[in-house]
């Protein structure tokens, strides 16, 4: 879907990124709804906040994979595990998506590996949360990913072309996530007595994380601004969550499950729900790197990295071997 490496400068390379014309045309295609493209002339901040959002996607895309890979020996039945390794498979494609994309501004992906294995960059924090029972599997699904498709689908249409297409099949894919986790529920919420209490205490104890999801509030968000501007983003954090709480709350109604949330109500001149607030402790803190799992998952992650060193190792060398043979 992308080249690796692509020659960065272009006809305007060396011209001062100050440049009033320069920014000014650029904002113009910006709000003209054109598609910027790799070898485009952008701003620095606009490359680099790409690069810093992109990667942060691709690695929670591959970190994602192991709290529900840790369910693929121990899924129900045949079906459900063939499900849950068929989804493991579509989060690893997507974080290769995205590296991509993201290699298509300059930097490479074993510079954007290493930054998350050092703790320089981040992932969502959803996934320092450990997944207890095959309820969670279920949550994660409806939950994380019903989250995750307010937040993606419209970087379908975001102002960088490579990304956006990237887009469009992730959010394909995770439709299908979400209506798995969804049936995972509901099979549960139908089921017996212990089942539907399984299938409350996973929502008990995802739905504050889901909402954390979305980021700060708008007033506290370092980013949105300018990444609205830039039509990076379409919508602000809290629309985006607002939207997810007025989609989500009926669907626990359906299940016949409670949302863990006292001040949870519809307001019927907003047409809104009213929901509580959010612990941003919480959310700062796993951020930080102090969440149940943070550690586990970034030490497993490293062992991956070191187990396939020789694979990267030996396509280098296939890769040098056939490069020497065309240049002779």
């Amino acid at each position: 879907m992308y080249t690796q490496g692509l020659d960065q400068k272009g006809e305007n390379a060396g011209r001062r990124l100050d440049d009033a014309g320069l920014l000014a045309a650029f904002q113009a295609r910006i709000d003209a709804e054109e598609k910027i493209e790799a070898k485009d002339w952008m701003p620095d901040a606009y490359r680099r906040t790409l690069i810093r959002q992109i990667s942060q996607h691709a690695h929670s895309e591959i970190i994602g994979m192991q709290p529900e890979g840790n369910w693929l020996t121990r899924a129900p039945s045949l079906r459900r595990k063939a499900i849950l390794l068929a989804k493991v498979q579509d989060e690893a494609g997507h974080g290769l998506y995205l590296y991509s994309a993201a290699e298509t501004l300059g930097t490479s992906r074993g510079q954007m590996v290493a930054d998350l294995l050092s703790g320089k960059a981040k992932y969502s924090s959803i996934f320092n949360y450990p997944t207890l029972t095959w309820a969670d599997i279920g949550a994660i699904g409806w939950l994380v990913d019903g989250a995750a498709i307010m937040n993606q689908i419209p970087l379908c249409r975001c102002s960088y072309g490579p990304y956006a297409r990237a887009m469009v099949r992730i959010c394909k894919e995770e439709s299908f996530h979400q209506r798995q986790g969804f049936e995972i529920m509901l099979m549960l919420s139908r089921g017996s007595a212990e089942q539907k209490a399984m299938a409350q205490d996973a929502l008990n104890r995802w739905w504050w994380p889901s909402l954390m999801m979305f980021g700060p509030g708008d007033a506290d968000s370092k980013h949105s601004a300018q990444s609205m501007a830039w039509k990076i983003k379409r919508f602000s954090n809290d629309e985006l969550r607002q939207k997810f709480v007025d989609v989500t709350v009926p669907q626990a109604e359906f299940l016949g499950i409670r949302v863990p949330d006292d001040d949870l109500k519809f307001n019927a001149q907003t047409g809104h729900y009213e929901f509580g607030e959010i612990d941003w402790q919480e959310f700062f803190d796993v951020l930080a790197g102090n969440g149940p799992c943070n550690r586990q998952r970034l030490e497993k992650r490293q062992r991956a990295h070191d187990d396939g060193a020789w694979v990267r190792e030996a396509a280098h060398a296939y890769a040098e071997k056939h490069g020497q043979r065309a240049a002779a």
